[in-house]
């Protein structure tokens, strides 16, 4: 849970891959103050796109913020012997593959201590986020430490793929990824989807909660 930003703006963006270029020029675009913004992502940090190894940069700054997406964790199941290398690369993880195993390890530790949500409040509305759905559709289930809320929050496609508009309760607003739609995003009940596909050739959405103005790149 982060506290209310009352210096600065609120801006969220999709899954990144590595695009770390792209959502700097947005970000440049927006006039984005590191000194009181803040800036949320809902994970996939890593895997696909040209500079994986940027979200290590990134995490160390004090106004990036993001949940773990299934990418961040294919990559620590690949550090813990967990994944096939066949698969992962499959999955936009050569990358990681060629990193040197202490690399890899360093790497991991980062991803695999970014959290499963995040929940904070902007201009009075309250906020969670989360990279793929809520398990249960209920925010409190979020904390549940079974291994079936993980994959939940992780995983699954549920509701956009039955475009199931049911409410998320004890929420205001459910920030996620993991799906690509079209900008500027897409909404089922209380649930947006933020990502709009950058790494498969499309644009990346920069959006300011706090102003409710939006940015896109151009590809």
């Amino acid at each position: 849970r982060l506290p209310a930003n009352t210096s600065g703006r609120d801006f969220v963006t999709g899954d990144i891959h590595g695009c770390f270029d792209r959502l700097r020029a947005l970000m440049d675009g927006a006039g984005f103050h590191p000194e009181r913004d803040r800036l949320l992502t809902p994970g996939d940090l890593v895997d696909r796109g040209p500079d994986s190894l940027a979200a290590l940069e990134w995490l160390d700054k004090p106004w990036f913020f993001a949940t773990r997406g299934n990418h961040d964790q294919m990559a620590v199941n690949f550090a813990k012997g967990h994944n096939h290398p066949f698969h992962y690369e499959r999955n936009g993880g050569r990358w990681f593959i060629d990193l040197a195993d202490e690399d890899q390890q360093r790497v991991a530790a980062r991803l695999a201590a970014l959290p499963r949500a995040i929940e904070f409040r902007c201009h009075g509305t309250r906020y969670g986020m989360v990279h793929a759905e809520v398990p249960r559709d209920d925010w409190e289930a979020i904390e549940d430490p079974r291994p079936k809320a993980d994959h939940a929050a992780l995983w699954e496609r549920q509701r956009i793929d039955h475009a199931d508009h049911a409410h998320v309760a004890n929420i205001d607003v459910v920030l996620v990824g993991h799906t690509p739609v079209q900008a500027p995003f897409q909404r089922l009940g209380n649930v947006v989807y933020l990502d709009t596909g950058a790494v498969f050739g499309r644009p990346m959405s920069l959006v300011c909660l706090s102003t409710g103005q939006f940015w896109q790149d151009q590809v």
